[in-house]
């Protein structure tokens, strides 16, 4: 009987992503796997023919040639032994029966990753900085290169999972795999552990490292340094380590996106006539000229003195809001002289207060309403 196209067993277009492959076989091998269909010969075929299928197209080398030349491409290649259809079987239905064939690997598994949180002025995060810092973690342990076990000696297979780090628990009419509880999952026992980590293959140590921070990095901003997270078990690979950026805030600026705001309080007197006022930026002071008759709120830009941000793009602005100071304390003459001023104003009709009048205008009109 002549094979049926692999692409059609699991229902997918030549052209299917390696996702819709994995979900396609999913899909087929869930319906038709034995342990639901406990005696369908019907049932146990198509499961098989659906793993032969998955096997080949999953490989990009076997699904080029099968691509090529079809079944004739890849005969005497599928059939997979039953460690690489279990590895096959774990990887598709690992989300669900929780099964993970660590003991393959011997129990090497790759450390976890580190998050480490610095903290920098405002200044520092804009320009950029190289800075020193101290992390605690954990490192393999060179006595016994890792493995946990005494020098001179080696872990030994797991005797309740054989080496598979995985038991078989029927439930139902499922056979669910689980996480061997003797070696957990590794595959392997330390009969003999080494004295210095006691078996862990790894030992807490602190080591300081150097961090160059780019300008324009802002609060949230990760950097990453690979292999600097913690040892891997049983000598596998170390993780990574993030270092979160957290920005201080500042006494004068506030920061929004790649644009600076700041407060500049002025008197009224310089808000009414005017005047040249020394402001700050990031690399120092330069000159303000306010106009006569400035009302508080007033915004004034400085184009490109912002922050260029960390991704690249151009620089962002310094916004300068005035904010209009009323005067205290004032002395005798002070008063004397507001009085005068006051009196003036009111012989002009509010004339030289416009939002003043406005909003009189308005409450007037509201009220009038309301009495109608």
């Amino acid at each position: 009987m002549d094979k049926r196209d692999y692409y059609e067993v699991l229902g997918v277009s030549r052209d299917a992503s390696q996702a819709d492959l994995k979900k396609a076989y999913r899909r087929t091998a869930m319906k038709h796997h034995p342990d639901r269909n406990p005696g369908d010969k019907d049932s146990e075929a198509k499961f098989k023919e659906a793993s032969e299928a998955f096997e080949v197209l999953s490989d990009e080398q076997k699904r080029a040639r099968y691509n090529q030349f079809g079944h004739a491409g890849v005969e005497g290649q599928t059939g997979a032994g039953a460690a690489d259809f279990a590895d096959i079987f774990g990887d598709i239905f690992g989300d669900i029966f929780g099964a993970r064939h660590a003991g393959r690997g011997g129990g090497r598994r790759q450390g976890a990753d580190l998050q480490y949180h610095l903290e920098l002025s405002l200044e520092e995060a804009v320009q950029g900085v190289s800075r020193n810092i101290r992390v605690p973690t954990k490192v393999r342990c060179t006595a016994c290169g890792g493995s946990g076990a005494r020098p001179g000696t080696e872990p030994v297979e797991c005797s309740a999972c054989g080496g598979i780090g995985q038991v078989r628990m029927q439930q139902g009419f499922f056979s669910v795999q689980q996480t061997c509880p003797r070696c957990r999952g590794e595959g392997k026992q330390i009969k003999d552990p080494c004295s210095s980590c006691r078996g862990a293959g790894t030992i807490e140590e602190s080591r300081t490292l150097s961090v160059k921070v780019p300008a324009g990095v802002d609060t949230g901003d990760r950097i990453r340094l690979s292999g600097e997270g913690q040892a891997g078990a049983r000598g596998g690979p170390p993780g990574d380590l993030y270092v979160r950026i957290e920005v201080r805030q500042h006494p004068v600026f506030e920061r929004d996106g790649a644009d600076l705001h700041c407060d500049i309080p002025i008197s009224f007197v310089d808000a009414a006539l005017g005047n040249d006022l020394e402001v700050p930026t990031l690399s120092g002071r330069v000159k303000l000229k306010i106009p006569s008759e400035t009302q508080t709120g007033k915004l004034f830009r400085l184009r490109g003195k912002g922050i260029t941000p960390v991704r690249g793009g151009p620089p962002g602005d310094l916004l300068y809001r005035l904010v209009v100071e009323t005067p205290v304390k004032l002395t005798s003459r002070q008063r004397e002289l507001l009085n005068e001023f006051r009196q003036i104003q009111e012989e002009q009709g509010n004339r030289q207060s416009p939002r003043r009048k406005s909003w009189l205008d308005g409450v007037k009109r509201f009220v009038d309403g309301l009495r109608g």
